[in-house]
Order: structure tokens, then sequence, then C-alpha cells
């Protein structure tokens, strides 16, 4: 999305060097739709787009022509499966102001999607649902924001749904969120009778006209609403008001919230605000974006994208609220040459340097990387580091997406995004730099999959397709990945859900015409320990000429076990912390930790009883025992090794003996260190109608479930609860037929839990083979 000026697409292609940069940095915005599945975020965007003038006709998911959702697969089931992303330009204050979106989707199994997409947007529109508030794939959204530290504001969506409840979403945000949420505006009526918004900062109503799909909206003083000869007048305002049960008291209250709460948060107007001096609106908008910046409030606002209100004070929000590429921290990164941290502000001037975030396949223009620039200017037909893997790469053309739909430009300025066609040996998370002046960007931390099902091709014919197909599906989704069983020799796919793998298999028949066949899903066990253990390990090998001799001894520790989002986010001093308390106070030594695994290793070799160039390869050769555990086959997770002595040959060490020492020492320790299994726990919130509560507790306790807690929610009941994932497999189905199709479930993954010692003796069986 480059600031060359926007032609429509399939239009004329831009001139390169014709033009210089379009929009000024600090008039752009680089913005993500987050929210649980059903939401509204598709519908929302293609709303933005229309207001926009990027389209000329309002796309619908229901009716698979939503402009966002261009796979077949997302029409077919009227979901978002990858993060489609356009660019439009909107008028404020008499100035135009480049949107950059990026529409991602809800559905749990899809989380890479927002992943990777907050981790290059500078600001984020939250969208709820007006009768459900806060739900499970909200929460989990909301906590990558968080990490990202992305400021945010909130649409309460769907206001004409039965049941809608603006104040009972507020307070979900707060409670289950613990967030500082501030509503600019209050809904003009509810259900059917919504028709427009109270805007508490400029004290106006924004009615919208129906006729011109929203397009054209009237605008009146909030005082007309207690003018009793208007009222009458307007019998839409009437039910309005009367469906909201809007009074001047209620209002005024409100209000004085709202400033209050502002002013709060902001030290230059709280002495302004006690002293009863009345705050400008220039003087809200401008603590409002500051407190938002600062991640101190989100600015929430209503609507209903479906029925075409709210959509035009919500991009005004956008501009007014949401950061520009200059507000946001310089990027920090490291010198490839050096390892000293390396910053990078959001300027033209600056070297250039961007981030790939995604890759797809095109089949019009082959492979497409997104990049987010950081800084710097890139011209199509100039060349790049990949700094991280140290390949020179030709850009050979320059992008603008409008979801699927391409528009060639010359150059792409700081602050944007855009797509590259001609990168060969780029991944997701890699970095693109300057060749003078190299950087290396933070890589984005994607979760481990939780499933996986065995998948043979159908025919010889299919053999060799079936390989290329899954290595290009699994450039594009990091999450996906592909493994040989070593027992079988049977190849797993592994992902993130059912959902997940059951698109992968739909999309290599429909994309690469490979016809294949898939076993039942099988969930991603982990193994770890539970007591401190010491193993050694002796590899001497003599065989006539230069032997073989390596020794090491360890020691293994289980640490804290967490989920994975948290241990990933722990600090360099948290990690020194856990280090000192595993080796028993004291120095800790050289240490590495290994977020994927949770494995810590930490050197504590002293007078030279194994030569420096020897310890890497034991701790290579303890990585891959971890890979395949000791009880099923499964990786190991939360375990701390400490290398605490060993012995070398002049003659006869090398690396390879000392990895191999490594890994039989860990393997000896891990027989004196009390294994278990670990399996996945999913957090599962079940809707269902209070007839059939009984029918679903009964089969949820069969499933071996804890009750996190239930409530009422616009005539339904909630169940919370965590579930094994080995327990979930077809839960759909059976929800459905003990409902009559009336309840639904969503699923996300929580943490991983001890399995219970009898399912761990089957489940070791009969990964052993034994019967």
């Amino acid at each position: 999305m480059s600031d060359a000026v926007a032609t429509r697409v399939g239009e004329k292609k831009a001139v390169p060097g014709a033009m210089g940069r379009a929009f000024k940095l600090e008039d752009t915005r680089n913005i993500g739709i987050m929210a649980h599945i059903d939401a509204g975020k598709t519908t929302s965007t293609e709303r933005i787009l229309f207001y926009t003038g990027v389209t000329y006709k309002i796309g619908s998911v229901d009716e698979g022509t939503a402009t966002m959702d261009w796979m077949e697969q997302e029409r077919e089931r009227g979901i978002t499966i990858t993060s489609a992303a356009t660019t439009a330009s909107w008028d404020r204050y008499g100035k135009k102001y480049r949107v950059n979106i990026i529409d991602t989707p809800g559905h749990v199994d899809f989380t890479v999607e927002v992943e990777r997409s907050l981790r290059v947007l500078d600001g984020a529109v939250c969208v709820f649902d007006s009768v459900a508030g806060v739900q499970p794939q909200s929460e989990t959204v909301w906590r990558q924001a968080d990490k990202y530290r992305v400021p945010r504001i909130c649409f309460v969506n769907k206001m004409d749904r039965m049941g809608a409840d603006f104040d009972h979403v507020i307070n979900t945000i707060r409670k289950r969120l613990g967030a500082h949420p501030v509503p600019l505006q209050f809904p003009l009526g509810r259900e059917d009778n919504f028709i427009g918004i109270i805007d508490f900062l400029e004290e106006k109503v924004i009615v919208w006209l129906e006729e011109t799909l929203g397009a054209k909206f009237e605008i009146f003083e909030v005082g007309k609403l207690w003018d009793k000869a208007f009222v009458d007048s307007r019998p839409d305002v009437a039910a309005a008001l009367k469906a909201s049960a809007i009074d001047k008291k209620f209002y005024d209250d409100h209000r004085n919230k709202v400033v209050e709460y502002i002013a709060e948060h902001d030290d230059e107007l709280i002495d302004k605000y006690l002293n009863g001096v009345a705050l400008t609106l220039e003087e809200m908008r401008k603590s409002i974006r500051k407190s938002t910046l600062a991640l101190k409030i989100v600015p929430v606002l209503a609507g209903s994208a479906f029925k075409n209100k709210g959509i035009q004070p919500l991009l005004d929000a956008v501009v007014d609220y949401l950061p520009s590429p200059l507000d946001v921290p310089p990027v920090e990164g490291t010198d490839p040459g050096t390892d000293e941290v390396v910053l990078r502000r959001a300027a033209d001037d600056q070297p250039f340097a961007a981030l790939a975030f995604k890759i797809m396949s095109d089949p019009f223009v082959g492979h497409v990387t997104y990049i987010r620039v950081y800084s710097g200017v890139l011209k199509s037909g100039s060349y790049v580091v990949n700094s991280g893997k140290g390949t020179r790469e030709r850009i050979s053309r320059l992008l603008q997406m409008h979801a699927n739909k391409r528009e060639e430009i010359g150059e792409i300025y700081a602050g944007d995004i855009c797509a590259c066609v001609g990168l060969k040996s780029v991944n997701t998370g890699d970095t693109l730099c300057d060749e003078e002046k190299q950087i290396i960007l933070e890589n984005i931390d994607f979760p481990a999959p939780v499933i996986s099902v065995a998948i043979e091709p159908k025919t010889k014919a299919d053999q060799d397709k079936l390989s290329i197909a899954m290595q290009r599906l699994a450039q594009e989704d990091p999450t996906f990945r592909v493994s040989t069983e070593p027992d079988t020799g049977q190849t797993l796919i592994s992902g993130m859900g059912e959902l997940h793998l059951e698109i992968i298999v739909d999309r290599m028949l429909r994309e690469y015409n490979v016809q294949a066949n898939v076993g039942r899903p099988q969930v991603a066990y982990r193994e770890t320990i539970r007591k401190n253990a010491i193993g050694e390990g002796k590899y001497i090998k003599q065989t006539g000429g230069k032997g073989q001799y390596g020794h090491a001894k360890i020691e293994l520790h289980p640490i804290p076990s967490s989920s994975h989002e948290s241990m990933k986010e722990m600090s360099t001093d948290d990690l020194d912390v856990l280090a000192k308390e595993v080796v028993g106070g004291g120095s800790a030594g050289k240490w590495k930790f290994d977020k994927e695994h949770r494995f810590l290793f930490i050197d504590k070799i002293v007078g030279g009883s194994i030569p420096r160039e020897f310890i890497a390869p034991i701790e290579a050769g303890i990585r891959e025992a971890l890979d395949n555990g000791v009880l099923a086959g499964f990786p190991m997770v939360d375990v701390a090794a400490v290398l605490i002595d060993g012995s070398y040959h002049d003659v006869d060490s090398n690396e390879m003996a000392f990895k191999i020492a490594g890994s039989m020492a860990f393997k000896e320790a891990c027989s004196r260190a009390k294994a278990v299994l670990l399996e996945p726990i999913m957090k599962v919130e079940v809707v269902v109608p209070e007839e059939y509560m009984a029918a679903v507790f009964g089969d949820l306790n069969a499933r071996r479930s804890a009750i996190q807690g239930t409530e009422n929610r616009a005539g339904s009941n909630v169940i919370r609860v965590e579930v094994p994932l080995a327990q979930m497999f077809g839960y759909a189905t059976d929800l459905r037929s003990r409902t009559q199709g009336r309840a639904t479930f969503t699923m996300h993954f929580s943490h991983y839990a001890e399995l219970p010692a009898a399912l761990a003796e089957e489940v070791i069986k009969k990964h052993r083979g034994e019967k």
C-alpha cells in the first residue's frame, strides 16, 4: 500500500518515480480490524471500503460477495480465513488521510493471521457483538494486541440485534479485559428502533438515512431530543428514545462521567476540570488521542455495520485517536555484524528497513510477499538484503493490494504496507534492508500446533504434487507444520485445529489439484519431568585409528509450567532470576533459553573440564533429544539442563562425540526424573438455551471438563469450561444433535496439563506400537 497516487484497480499502472509521497507520514494510519468470529469485522470493512469510495457496491458476507473474503473457502463458509489488506483514503478537517486496513480472521484456528498483522500495525479497531460482549476470541486478540502494545478503539456492532445492550459490552470490556473503556457515543435506540448515535463530545445527534445505504445522515443538536414539539414530529426519534430509555438527566450524567474520565487520565486537564473550567472539544480530542496512544484508555463507539450505521464516525475516530507511524516509537533491531541495538525512525531519509509479515501464492503473479516498511524508500527493480539469511534479493515488482486484486506501483515509502514480487528465499518474520546499513528486526513468535493428522496421496501421480503443495502452504502459514512419524514413516500435518487442517486439505485439492486421504486427528501431546535428576553420558569409540571421545554430566530440573504465550514474553531479567533459582542461588553462569520448547540450558563448567568449543555441541545434543522425548516420542518442554561436569581427550574428542554424549546424558537423567505426558487443554464457551442445559452439562462432564463458570446472556446460558483437546473431536456434531442445532460453541487453546496416569499409559503403548 504505497504512497504513489492510488489509481483504481484495473486502470493504468503507476509510472515508477513519477511522483513523490502522496500522503504525509502523519496523515497515514495502519490499522487492523480484529474480533471474535461473527462480530462483524468483514462487514464493517466492506462498509469502510464503500464509504471511502474504494468499492461502488457493498459486498455481503452472507451472499459470498465480500471484497475482503476472496478465497473460495471463505465465501462458502462465510468466515474469514486469511487476513486481507486494502487501502482507502478519508477526508477529515478538509484534509485527506491514507488508511491502510488489514481485515483479520476471528476463528481461533487462524490466530496466526492476527498475530502477524498486529506485529506490523500501528493501531487496531476491536469489534464487539452488542449482545455477546467480550467473547473468548475477543480476549485472545486483545491479549495479542497488549503483547505488541497496539493502541486500539472499540466498535460495538450489531446494535440492531435483538437483546443489544451497549452498557453490558462496556462492563465486559472492563471486567474481562481489564481495560478502561470510555464511551464517546451512546446508541440512539436499540434493536429494531436503532437509528443513530448521540455524540458526547460534540453534543450532537447523528441519524442515518436508510434510503441512502447510510451514505447520508442528519446531524442536529442534542437539545432537540428534549424538545417535545420536535420529538412529536419525528416518530422514529420518539421510538428510539423510548427504546433506549434516555432522558436529559441520563444524558447529562453519562456525559459528565465521560468528561471526568478523560480529564482523570490527563495531568494537564485534571486541574482545569477540578476548578470547574469547561473543557473545549479540541482539548478533549487531543487528550483522548494522548491517552489512547499511551494505552491508558480505549475509546468506544457504537453502530450497526450491516444496517450501514456508525461507520463514518468510526473512520473519524481512526484518524483522530489512532497513531500515525510517527507516533510509534522508532523500531528496534540489531546490527548483524556487531549485535548492537539499532533504532530506525519512520522517515524516508533513513536507511531502508522492512519486515516480511505474510507470504502467499498468487495464481497470476506467483510468490507474493507482504512487507511493512519501517524506514526509507524502496523502488521496484532495486536490490535489498535479507539480513537474517545474508541473501541478496531483487524486487522485480511492487504491488498495492486490494484484497486479492493488485495494482502495480513504482515505489513504497516509510510507514506503508505493500506486496513484493520476486523474492525467492524470504519467510514470514524475515527482515529486508539496505545493503550498506543492515539491521535485523525482531522476529514474529507463532504458537505451536496442537493437532496433527496423517496424510497420504491417493495415487502415485499425487505423490510429488503433495510434497510441493505442503512445502508452499507451510511457507505461507507458519503454524502449519509437516513432519514424518519415525516409527511408521507416515507424513503428519499439524495445525491449530480441525478447521485449520480441513482448509489446508481443501486448498491442496483446489489450488494444487492434489487428491489426498486424511487420517483421524491426533493430539500434539508434550512431555516434561517432575523431579530433579543427574545423568551422565560417555561416548567412547576406538576403531584402530583416531577414536571418538565425549563425556558430559548434566543435572535436569523441571521449570514452572506455563502457557506458550506468557513464557515467550519473559524478559531477560526474569529468565536470569529463573536460572539462579534452578542452580540454587549465586551466579547462574552462562544460560540460553529456547522459547519453543521452553528449555533453559545453563553452563556451569569451571576449570576447563570441557573446552568451550564442545559446550554448544552438548546443548545441540540435548535439544535433539528434547524433540523426540523419552516416553512416546513427543517433544519435551519446561526443562532446565545444567551442565556440571565432563571430560575430554586431547586427540579423540570432537563435536559429534560431545553431541552424542549430551544426548545420552539427557536420556539417562530423564529416566530418573519422573517423566510425564502433558495434553493440550482448551478453553471452551458453550452458548445453550435453558432447556438443554442438563444434557450439555452431562456431556461436558463425560469429557473430563472442569467447569469455570456459567452466566445468563441475552436469554441464553453461557457455560465456560476447560476441556482436554482429545475429548473435543467431533463435539460440533454431538452438540447439534443434543440441542436440535440451537447451541453453539467456541474453543481456543489455554495451556498444557498433566495427562492422568491411566490415559498416559494408553497413549504411550499406542505410540510404541504395543497392544
